[in-house]
């Protein structure tokens, strides 16, 4: 297993499922990031761990990531919603999981 194989193996083992709830610390703090679905989560934690700022720029202007918006926060506080969540210092990155 390589380095990059062994980061991501780390990265994949801290992500979980947790209520929105557990979560509004974060989003009150504006540390919470919204991962689009079409986007993998661990990978996005990868990257944002590793600095990539040219990857997580692309991400932000495509709006693929971004802060918790207010209605997001409301929509899954009110659906006493469970969230993907990973920590990326400074940040804990949010992804909704996929229904179905």
């Amino acid at each position: 297993m390589n380095e990059q194989e062994f980061k991501r193996a780390s990265v994949n083992l801290e992500t979980a499922q947790i209520a929105w709830r557990e979560l509004q610390v974060f989003f009150a703090s504006g540390a919470a990031i919204a991962v689009s679905p079409e986007l993998d989560l661990v990978e996005v934690a990868l990257q944002i761990s590793e600095d990539n700022a040219a990857q997580v720029s692309q991400w932000m202007q495509a709006g693929l990531i971004a802060r918790v918006s207010d209605q997001q926060a409301l929509a899954w506080y009110e659906a006493d919603a469970l969230v993907w969540a990973v920590v990326a210092r400074p940040y804990v990155l949010v992804q909704e999981k996929n229904k179905g």
